[in-house]
């Protein structure tokens, strides 16, 4: 799951009860009088949805209605704040720290429907929009967090928060700290030095993301002959086709790259020359837009943990995540790294190999890993992935494998909903109902790739659960599935499939929530935490009496053959060196950006990113990083900076929890019911490790992981 940095810094801004940036004639253009009037006697954010559980009323909220929106819930939280603050009264638990929870309802309301579309159907206006918020939302969560009165208050609860017990207790230990790691305890100047690097750390992360969206667009591949083609299958061919007819380029074809560095279509695509224009486009994206943004966001970086206090970046992260420290992060990639480039390096002698056997006589490249590697796969396990993506088509994976294992597992049922208006007519909704017929929520389901579409997959919040507000949640999932032709099914691959499981993971997180406060409610734990769920929920995609529901012809609804599908598992393990190490290269990339104190001259960009997997031993000429820096978005625009290790870290835990339900019966609503109770129904409420030894009896161990991503027999 990832969130952009302007969406984390939102969150933080919702979970405090933000104050109003009071400079905000500076940071942008201000709306003309006879504008902001209008806006303000019709806009439908001011007030409440009208809808069940809130949910955005998309029909009625136009863009010209966010800066507004934004502006006023701004200065409506000031006075909230400032009302808590110069309260005259003892600071107390509720006058202080729940009064803060209830606050800035317009805020988030506004804030939550505006960046789930800035990710999903962004636009110029919609950028720009995010350029001209970007600042002030950076200022206006320093002025919560910096403010004295505030914080002397929050201070002294925290100081009796013996007193209280459970939920009220972590909420003020979250809250305590949350202020200190801003800067509540600086001084005054430096206090004024934080708001300063804020800001200009919004600004940079925006100008990352932004550019990051323009370079993937103009990085596009126009193919102008079928022939070149050769290799797709029809359906992928119509697609491309008319993904150029979207674009304008009727009677061409246009390859839409992906977020990642490794471009799915290069798979199947036969014309070398193609596949090597396609992975140098990938590869090379950004450079002379983000490589001075990372070089200077970094150093920001170094220099705002310098005054906090710590020597690095990482440092400072990582004192608020399960990991504690940059050296635990790294002895457990560093730990993994010699048995990965081990088998890579075997997955490249076979590659090789094939490459000779095919007539080739050059040396593989890294455009011909994953053309080469199916052609090894298809040989070592007699596996065409063009016969196998008939058993899974979208709407009967949805429905017959992954609400099928929802309601085994948790008693849950789904129904679609076609009142509700939506963001983008792609976007479907649907009504969760619990075992006993109750409403949890509602989940929306945005799968197909598009322009303006941020790349990958992730989960939003539209609506968080809070008892204390009385709300229950509002889900979205996000992927990006290549959109088929008109009256064409969308035919998937299973790792597409395996995405839809991951992703409905952190969903429940979201739905299950059942806590009290906003501020601890789903997914607000740490981020090396945040992944577990989701993770867990992808192993049940090949569960045999899940498989035995949905693997099943779109034509025909004859099941996937036994033997078909036999393949299909024994080869989920193949070229896991290459997955693994591309992941590994990454996240030490990302530790290593974090990793260096304040005024180090970090030099050329690409240069840092060689030397950076140089020094781990798992630079692999052949195996570029999942990202590149320019390109990076997790870690310089995503909030996971000094983080990205999160994946393999919660793989861990995903890994062993899976292994404790397989031995205690697996698919069932016993072992549906103890992890829904101890992990997804408490968000932060308690301390993540607790919460996962409440589940297993004890911590995981690495030994599960292992043998899922088949680096041990």
């Amino acid at each position: 799951m990832q969130k952009t940095l302007l969406a984390l810094t939102i969150a933080a801004t919702l979970a405090t009860g933000a104050c109003s940036d009071q400079n905000s004639e500076k940071n942008g253009a201000a709306p003309k009088a006879e504008q902001t009037a209008s806006a303000q006697s019709s806009n439908p954010l001011f007030t409440t949805s009208t809808l069940q559980y809130q949910a955005p009323e998309f029909d009625k909220i136009s863009l010209d209605d966010y800066v507004p929106a934004f502006e006023k819930g701004m200065q409506e939280q000031l006075a909230e704040i400032n009302a808590i603050a110069n309260n005259t009264e003892a600071a107390t638990f509720d006058n202080t720290i729940v009064a803060m929870e209830k606050s800035g309802a317009i805020l988030s309301r506004t804030a939550s429907t505006f960046f789930n579309l800035t990710g999903t159907i962004s636009n110029e206006k919609i950028r720009a929009i995010q350029s001209q918020m970007a600042p002030k939302l950076s200022a206006h969560s320093d002025n919560i967090n910096l403010n004295p009165k505030l914080f002397a208050r929050v201070e002294t609860v925290y100081n009796n928060r013996d007193s209280l017990q459970g939920e009220d207790k972590r909420l003020v230990e979250v809250y305590y700290k949350r202020f200190v790691r801003a800067g509540a305890k600086l001084d005054d100047t430096q206090k004024a030095k934080v708001r300063e690097l804020n800001g200009e750390m919004a600004k940079l992360t925006n100008d990352f993301a932004q550019n990051v969206l323009k370079a993937t667009k103009d990085a596009a591949i126009v193919v102008d002959d079928k022939s070149e083609l050769a290799g797709l299958s029809d359906a992928d061919i119509a697609g491309l086709a008319a993904a150029a007819k979207d674009a304008g380029m009727d009677g061409k074809y246009l390859i839409n790259l992906v977020n990642t560095s490794r471009q799915p279509i290069m798979t199947s695509l036969d014309n070398r020359a193609l596949r090597e224009k396609i992975w140098k486009a990938s590869t090379g994206r950004a450079l002379d837009l983000n490589g001075p943004v990372v070089k200077l966001l970094t150093e920001l970086r170094a220099e705002k943990a310098k005054l906090m206090g710590f020597d690095t970046w990482a440092d400072y992260v990582l004192d608020n995540q399960m990991a504690k420290t940059p050296a635990a992060a790294f002895k457990m990639l560093d730990d993994l790294a010699p048995k990965i480039v081990a088998k890579t390096k075997q997955e490249a002698s076979q590659i090789q190999a094939e490459i000779k056997a095919a007539g080739g006589d050059f040396e593989l490249q890294p455009w011909d890993w994953t053309y080469y590697a199916e052609k090894v796969r298809t040989s070592k396990y007699d596996l065409d992935q063009s016969q196998v993506k008939p058993y899974f088509e979208l709407n009967n994976v949805m429905q017959n494998g992954l609400f099928f294992t929802m309601q085994n597992l948790f008693g849950i049922t789904l129904k679609e909903r076609h009142d509700l208006p939506v963001y983008h007519p792609d976007v479907r909704t649907f009504e969760v109902f619990d075992h006993d017929g109750s409403s949890i929520g509602f989940f929306y389901a945005d799968y197909f790739a598009r322009d303006g579409k941020r790349g990958g997959a992730w989960m939003n919040a539209m609506v968080s659960q809070s008892t204390l507000l009385g709300q229950k949640p509002v889900i979205v999932n996000v992927l990006n599935i290549p959109k088929p032709a008109a009256g064409q099914p969308a035919l998937l691959t299973f790792d597409e499939t395996s995405t839809m499981f991951h992703e409905f993971g952190h969903a429940l997180h979201g739905l299950f929530s059942k806590v009290k406060y906003p501020s601890l409610a789903g997914t607000s734990v740490p981020r090396d935490f945040v992944e577990f769920p989701s993770q867990f929920e992808e192993d049940w995609a090949i569960n045999p009496k899940v498989l035995a529901n949905y693997a099943k012809h779109y034509q025909t609804g004859e099941a996937i053959p036994a033997e078909l599908l036999q393949k299909l598992l024994a080869s989920r393990k193949f070229n896991q060196g290459f997955d693994s190490l591309e992941y590994v290269e990454a996240a030490l990339l990302d530790m290593e950006w974090h990793s260096f104190k304040a005024g180090t001259d970090t030099g050329d960009v690409m240069a840092f990113e060689d030397k950076a997997l140089e020094k781990h031993g798992v630079k692999m000429a052949v195996v570029p990083p999942r990202y590149k820096s320019p390109y990076f978005s997790h870690t310089f625009a995503g909030g996971y900076s000094a983080g990205y290790y999160a994946y393999l870290w919660t793989e861990v835990f995903a890994a062993d929890a899976f292994a404790y339900m397989k031995e205690n019966g697996g698919l069932t609503r016993e072992n549906g019911d103890k992890f829904r109770e101890a992990i997804l129904s408490k968000g932060n409420s308690i301390d993540p490790m607790q919460q996962y030894i409440n589940f297993r009896g004890a911590k995981p161990t690495v030994d599960a992981l292992l043998k899922r991503r088949g680096l041990v027999d």
